[in-house]
């Protein structure tokens, strides 16, 4: 019946099966017949026959090779890989672990060393400097060296100055102080106080002023501009562009150079004449007044006018370039102390003279003699020096003791350079021939 239960005897499958016989060793290709499902599975389908010619797999749990295989080599292999991917990715993070600290710690080391870091430098020496070095005479000659500021009419300026002695009289420049109303005097350790003018001359561009109640005055030594040589070493001080205490240092590039300044007011009365002596040491403006100095600390020149650099394109205006280019000018000491011992006793100074007009528009070499003076008068004074020694109107004078003049100013310049009363021998042309005068020089006041 197609309803009836099964026996209580065991399934087949539950039983071991006998020992395998010998053909199914021999041949295991050979049918297992159909794999009995358990009994709380669903019915399974028939299995589809095997296509003929192929061989017929039968599950044995019994069996000494499983039905189904795992490669175990294979899985051993991708392990060891896993383990060295790992191996490799941890080392390289400790590696840039260690990497940063070391780093960091370099760097904090660094800072660390740094501050603690010494250059090797010189130990302190002395600071005393040779006498005839340039800092030597620096330090021998700024205390007596002052600086001028002056308010006038016109503006403030500033200049240089230097003590002269122990009364407080400082000689300076006359265009510093032509206009002063107001003259202050400042010291190389800053005390200021006032000072009042004593005596200026235009026609040699210097002037004395004056402080009261200054203890410890440093008056500065003076030399003979007679000694002077061309490439002596020279030190000059002054305050350039109101520098006070400015040092500089160069040579003398040339002796009895002749030299006018001024002829601002344009009638001639501030035109200062100087046989100077020349430097290349640097003066700028606000070294006017202040020393040039030799290698004793010496003063042998007062620093007073520099030829500026002529700027601008051919054809065109040309201005005047305010700064040192090497060309300085400084008046002898031998003159400014004969004009300075005048101003201080008399408040004026004199000027030797050989009492004759000079025609000053005369464009030949020499200096002509007029043939008129002003006012009509004669052009060679009557008992003057020139008409003494046989000066007539027309001679051109061409030497001053030897040494060629080109010019009326050039002329003007070698007088100035001698005092009144000293003996000159000048060569004169006169008709086409030379001739040597013996004079003595007179004497005029100055302005």
């Amino acid at each position: 019946m197609a309803d009836q239960q099964p026996s209580e005897t065991a399934p087949k499958w539950w039983s071991r099966p006998a020992a395998p016989r010998a053909e199914a060793q021999a041949d295991p290709t050979a049918s297992a017949g159909p794999v009995p499902s358990r009994p709380d599975s669903a019915p399974s389908a028939e299995p589809a026959p095997p296509a003929p010619g192929a061989a017929a797999v039968r599950y044995d749990p019994w069996g000494v090779q499983p039905l189904q295989v795992t490669d175990r080599g294979k899985a051993a292999g991708a392990g060891h890989f896993v383990r060295m991917r790992h191996a490799l990715a941890l080392g390289l993070g400790i590696a840039l672990l260690a990497g940063g600290i070391g780093g960091w710690l370099g760097v904090l080391a660094e800072r660390q060393s740094s501050t603690r870091l010494e250059l090797p430098q010189a130990g302190v020496e002395s600071k005393n400097r040779a006498p005839e070095s340039v800092a030597g005479i620096a330090a021998t000659a700024l205390p007596g060296v002052v600086t001028l500021h002056v308010r006038g009419s016109a503006g403030s300026g500033t200049g240089t100055g230097f003590v002269l002695d122990g009364q407080g009289h400082i000689l300076t420049n006359n265009h510093v102080v032509s206009d002063a109303k107001d003259i202050t005097v400042t010291f190389s350790t800053g005390e200021s106080v006032t000072a009042e003018l004593v005596g200026r001359d235009s026609g040699y561009d210097l002037a004395v002023v004056k402080v009261d109640g200054v203890r410890g005055l440093k008056p500065l030594s003076l030399g003979n501009s007679e000694n002077v040589k061309v490439g002596d070493p020279v030190v000059a001080i002054g305050a350039p562009f109101d520098l006070s205490n400015t040092v500089t240092a160069g040579i003398i590039s040339a002796t009895g150079r002749p030299i006018t300044a001024g002829g601002d007011k344009g009638d001639g009365s501030d035109i200062s004449y100087v046989d100077a002596l020349q430097t290349d040491a640097p003066i700028n403006p606000g070294n006017s007044g202040g020393p040039l100095l030799d290698a004793k600390a010496r003063v042998i020149g007062i620093n007073s006018a520099i030829r500026g650099a002529d700027t601008g394109a051919d054809g065109a205006e040309r201005a005047k370039q305010s700064g040192s280019i090497g060309l300085g000018f400084a008046i002898p000491v031998n003159q400014g102390k004969r004009v300075a011992e005048e101003l201080i006793r008399t408040g004026r100074a004199t000027h030797p003279v050989i009492g004759v007009t000079l025609d000053m528009e005369y464009t030949g070499d020499g200096a002509r003699v007029g043939t008129k003076g002003e006012g009509g008068k004669p052009a060679v004074t009557p008992d003057g020096p020139g008409a003494k020694a046989g000066i007539q109107g027309g001679d051109v004078i061409t030497k001053v003791d030897g040494v060629r003049v080109h010019g009326g100013d050039e002329l003007v310049i070698k007088i100035r350079a001698h005092r009144p009363g000293d003996p000159l021998t000048l060569t004169v042309l006169r008709d086409g021939r030379e001739r040597t005068l013996e004079l003595v020089l007179g004497s005029a006041n100055g302005s």
